[in-house]
């Protein structure tokens, strides 16, 4: 993998990888300063810069991807196509293309902002709480998927009725009907009135 100025500010030159900092912000998004990643996670949590991507196929179907067994946070449950922080200084449309790339090894071939929104989710399971700055986009994939599976177990599209019997019976990330409900406008706009959204 080429070295690009995200990568190389997180592998030190003795091989081992430095701690991943977050950008905190203040309650309107502005960045205030640093924090490492799992501080930044710990009760009440400290209020962060991540983002939240929502990929759909031609047909107006949303992917999803359940969370690797073997991530820290939330593993085994079902999420939005990709989530997660941007380096300290990264734009945030950067790092969602960047990392949906990283994770599902297919590139958007459309990527739009959505919006922001703020959120407190505490994770039963780990303790950990998502204290988020959210910056949303909406988006298609057209390329195959070829999924990382140290970040991925498993992927699926989804029209709003398969979601809504998936979500009544699967475990979902604490977030992601908070994140689905402040994309859903863009998310209309993007697929058409057909699609239920």
């Amino acid at each position: 993998m080429p070295i690009t100025p995200a990568t190389a500010t997180h592998s030190s030159s003795n091989g081992t990888a430095d701690p991943i900092l977050l950008e905190l912000v203040d309650e309107d998004g502005v960045t205030i300063g640093t924090a490492e990643k799992l501080a930044a996670h710990q009760p009440p949590g400290q209020l962060h810069r991540a983002f939240s991507v929502f990929l759909f196929d031609e047909q107006g179907r949303l992917l999803l991807q359940q969370r690797a067994l073997g991530k820290y946070h939330s593993p085994g449950v079902w999420s939005n196509t990709c989530c997660g922080h941007p380096y300290p200084g990264e734009a945030p449309f950067a790092a969602a293309a960047r990392r949906t790339y990283e994770e599902l090894g297919a590139s958007p071939s459309l990527l739009a902002e959505a919006g922001t929104v703020r959120y407190n989710h505490p994770d039963p399971e780990s303790g950990l709480v998502e204290q988020e700055y959210n910056h949303l986009f909406v988006g298609l994939v057209q390329a195959p998927l070829r999924p990382d599976p140290e970040e991925i177990g498993a992927t699926a599209f989804v029209t709003p009725a398969e979601l809504a019997e998936r979500h009544a019976k699967d475990t979902f990330s604490a977030w992601f009907m908070t994140v689905l409900d402040a994309a859903r406008p863009a998310v209309r706009e993007l697929t058409g009135p057909n699609a239920g959204w």
